[in-house]
């Protein structure tokens, strides 16, 4: 088994399972599965993807095992995580 396949970890988003790999941010992860969309603006429904990548902007705030306003782009994914959007 290779070094890589054996840092794969599962995690949940919105309730659909993912992989990602130790050591990456919750934004990298999502991101290297598909997910563009982390949350809608509050006025209009409008996406709201990842912006800055360094935890300035807030547009990646999610929920992480039911702790709100987490930055995704600063958070490490963690073995069996359940992220859901911010509402």
């Amino acid at each position: 088994m290779s070094n890589s396949a054996s840092q794969k970890i599962s995690f949940t988003f919105n309730g659909v399972a993912h992989e990602g790999v130790r050591g990456q941010s919750i934004a990298a992860a999502l991101m290297e599965s598909g997910v563009r969309e982390l949350r809608q603006t509050r006025f209009g429904n409008e996406p709201r993807l990842i912006f800055c990548g360094i935890g300035v902007c807030f547009d990646c705030v999610v929920v992480v095992n039911e702790v709100a306003n987490q930055r995704a782009c600063l958070v490490e994914i963690a073995p069996g995580d359940q992220i859901r959007s911010s509402k």
